[in-house]
């Protein structure tokens, strides 16, 4: 059993929030836009961490991350990228792909509209956390928490860190 803590689009900002939110998690995962290599570091002193570099990494961000990861945790077929798009609106460099061989878990970032869909076409998952950050047009910064377990996606959990509308509070 692997509990996930699943962020994105921080743009540069570590919520201190992280340390409790995702103290009882195995691993961090980030779906891109991190936006300062400061926060990749901060991620890795918490908890071993996946990401995945999005459109606003500079070049020592993507020097150090993949555009895609495509991996198995816990015995989930998973795949992560940035700009990935959803179910019925998959982005074109990665339609091909998702319904040649598709993952059971399909992570994207980008769009910082916290959405989880299944897909039955391609009996797969899509996951996006919205945006943990504050840069951006979204108005409640967000993450998710799940577990994976013996190839079962379970016990999934919306996180909504706060409000930006009303001076980051609830």
């Amino acid at each position: 059993m692997t509990r996930i803590g699943l962020l994105s689009d921080t743009h540069s900002f570590f919520d201190p929030k992280f340390e409790s939110l995702f103290a009882d998690c195995d691993e961090i995962w980030h779906a891109g836009d991190i936006g300062d290599l400061k926060v990749l570091d901060a991620m890795r002193d918490l908890k071993p961490t996946r990401a995945v570099f999005g459109n606003i990494d500079d070049a020592l961000i993507r020097a150090d991350l993949k555009e895609h990861l495509r991996f198995e945790c816990d015995g989930v077929d998973v795949w992560m990228t940035h700009i990935g798009g959803y179910p019925g609106k998959y982005a074109p460099q990665v339609k091909a792909e998702i319904f040649k061989n598709p993952p059971q878990l399909f992570i994207t970032g980008h769009s910082h509209i916290l959405k989880v869909i299944y897909d039955d076409k391609i009996n797969c998952l899509h996951m996006n956390p919205g945006a943990a950050g504050r840069s951006g047009f979204h108005a409640v910064r967000t993450a998710l928490r799940f577990t994976l377990d013996k190839g079962e996606i379970k016990n999934l959990e919306v996180i909504e860190l706060d409000d930006k509308r009303f001076g980051g509070q609830k």
